[in-house]
């Protein structure tokens, strides 16, 4: 190892917090320094490249120094690099604005900027609540979100969140919301089997909003795939009878789309599945290709048109770098990419090849379920395939799995025991098959050891 990495290694672990990490283990163990990027490679200090399995945590989607792209931000920031959206405009924010609500489910025609996928999700919530205080419905201020859910982790995305690990210590600061089942088919939450069970969840989600509509503002939902639960896939129907019951009872359907968006599933957004359009719909991640943080929350005339009104109906949320012009210039190169490119168009046979490539994955002993939605896909590790026994969490199977892949060349982090498979978008045939054939090899290794 280079004097360079090591110092940079050493440096890293005495000033660096990482997010979601338990820091104990992380000094005690040989990290790896990123410092360049190349398609749909990282590149560490060392020259050791890896293949970004997981897309940089879910955000790029064209590869890395996209010439498109790294010209956008380079010509923007010739002009200026930021400007407010308090009391001014700028050019790049109300393109990319016209440009979202083109592509948007229709209706969706105004957008709020923020910062990223969690702030994104406290604008469709505070946007909710105080929509219907202007629409003289005060009572209505509760929230209805699914099992499973991760939306962030602001107070707010926690309070409609639900997965222990993000949110148990904090609980006792987080508001009341109740939740309703997703479809988690592998290990259904109501006991049923799929598709004998004609959706029955949608059958509990009715029957808690026929008890509380009266006060609930909103529901909240991942379009699609629950991503942080494990990459939970639901059945064809269920989010369009999750918006036909919302409609039914007067509540808002907030759809979090912040990692489902651009061309994720192989639809511009996950909503297009089902011809669904939510009263907000909240962007990041993807938005700029995995470049610069920024996220927007879209949504309707009705929504937008309640807040007309005196000056203290206001929307009184906003942020520093709100609508910022070097983030929007590189979300519209982007989108210019998608249409240049056909990029949903070029993505259906690699969805077809990944389907394929996954039966392999499938057969193996200690594979519980596989499931994939789009270029999106999940391998769920169990000790016991017959019972569904999961693995003691202590013997950490997921991570030992991801830490096996990097030595050959593979990036990917897991959801526990679930194994992550969400690759650019631009990925390459003979690369797909080098990630499958790779963490299909570390999961013989790991799980038959």
């Amino acid at each position: 190892m280079k004097t360079r990495t090591k110092t940079l290694i050493n440096d890293d672990k005495h000033y660096v917090w990482h997010p979601f990490t338990q820091m104990k283990d992380w000094l005690a163990s040989d990290n790896i320094v990123i410092e360049r990027g190349k398609g749909n490679w990282l590149i560490d200090t060392e020259g050791r490249k890896y293949l970004d399995g997981v897309s940089s945590l879910w955000t790029n989607l064209h590869g890395h120094r996209k010439k498109e792209i790294d010209e956008a931000i380079k010509t923007q920031l010739d002009k200026i690099g930021h400007s407010t959206l308090l009391g001014l405009a700028n050019v790049p924010s109300i393109a990319l604005a016209k440009k979202l609500a083109q592509i948007a489910p229709k209706g969706l025609d105004h957008v709020f900027y923020s910062d990223d996928g969690s702030t994104a999700v406290e604008v469709g919530l505070k946007m909710s609540l105080q929509y219907w205080q202007l629409s003289g419905a005060k009572d209505k201020r509760l929230f209805v979100a699914f099992t499973g859910a991760y939306h962030g982790d602001t107070f707010g995305g926690m309070s409609v969140g639900e997965i222990d690990v993000f949110v148990a210590r904090y609980r006792p600061l987080l508001f009341k919301s109740i939740r309703s089942p997703y479809p988690y088919c592998y290990r259904c939450p109501i006991k049923k089997r799929w598709p004998d069970c004609s959706l029955a969840c949608l059958d509990v989600f009715e029957k808690l909003l026929a008890k509380h509509h009266k006060k609930t503002a909103a529901c909240i939902i991942e379009p699609g795939f629950e991503g942080a639960s494990g990459m939970i896939v639901a059945p064809p129907g269920f989010l369009k009878g999750v918006r036909r019951l919302t409609k039914k009872y007067n509540c808002l359907l907030i759809a979090d789309e912040v990692a489902s968006g651009f061309g994720r599933t192989g639809r511009m957004f996950s909503c297009d599945h089902e011809g669904v359009t939510p009263d907000m719909l909240c962007l990041a991640k993807g938005l700029t290709a995995g470049y610069l943080p920024l996220a927007a929350t879209l949504t309707t005339d009705d929504v937008f048109n309640a807040f007309l009104g005196e000056r203290c109906d206001a929307f009184f949320h906003g942020h520093t770098y709100t609508g910022n012009p070097l983030g929007c210039s590189a979300a519209l190169a982007n989108l210019r990419i998608f249409e240049k490119e056909d990029t949903l168009e070029a993505v259906k046979l690699k969805i077809a090849l990944l389907k394929e490539l996954l039966e392999e994955s499938r057969a193996l002993p200690h594979v519980g379920d596989v499931r994939q939605t789009g270029l999106v896909a999940a391998i769920e590790l169990v000790a016991d395939r017959r019972t569904k026994k999961a693995y003691p969490a202590e013997e950490r199977i997921g991570r030992r799995v991801s830490m096996e892949a990097r030595r050959l060349g593979l990036f990917i982090r897991p959801l526990g025991d679930v194994i992550v498979i969400m690759p650019p978008l631009s990925i390459k045939a003979n690369e797909l098959r080098m990630m499958i054939n790779a963490i299909n090899k570390c999961i013989r290794k790991v799980t038959e050891s």
